[in-house]
């Protein structure tokens, strides 16, 4: 037996399965591992972005078990036996639409914090269907946009939460 009382681990080291946009995963991680560098560098699911490492930037956000978390601070043992969504997962006809709007207002340029900020879009707007302008501020103020401001970001919510309720209208 290894030190960590499990063959084949060393003390620190942790066997944890992940379901990841669907797929599952069966990984040794130490204790330390942060959930963001596992979806990085051992799956290669580069859209979610390492920003600021302390849970400041937003540029990291998943949805862990359908609510949006910040991967920085979070460490992969935590996310055990857990469904995690990154940007790469989310591919759905609400995202399409938040993507759409936000091409549409110009609320994209580096796009660095775009898969953060439209995934946080996404959850609010499934909690909040039609949010008002303070409501979007409050629900993305751990987002960090260094290029466009705020405005066009938040007219790109508001015009897909529009959207979505007049699709939900027609159908």
């Amino acid at each position: 037996m290894g030190k960590g009382g499990k063959r084949g681990l060393n003390m620190g080291e942790h066997q944890i399965t992940l379901l990841v946009n669907d797929k599952e995963y069966q990984l040794e991680v130490r204790s330390s591992e942060l959930l963001l560098n596992v979806i990085r560098d051992r799956l290669g699911l580069t859209g979610t972005k390492y920003g600021c490492g302390i849970g400041e930037c937003g540029a990291c956000t998943v949805l862990l078990e359908g609510r949006p978390v910040f991967a920085c601070l979070m460490l992969a043992v935590m996310a055990n036996g857990k469904r995690v969504v990154t940007i790469e997962g989310l591919r759905d006809s609400t995202t399409r639409v938040i993507q759409d709007s936000f091409l549409d207002h110009g609320a994209v340029q580096c796009g660095f914090c775009t898969p953060g900020m439209i995934t946080m879009a996404r959850s609010l707007l499934q909690e909040k269907p039609n949010p008002t302008e303070s409501e979007i501020k409050e629900y993305l103020k751990g987002n960090i946009c260094r290029c466009t401001g705020y405005t066009s970001i938040n007219q790109a919510i508001k015009n897909a939460g529009e959207k979505l309720r007049q699709e939900i209208k027609d159908a």
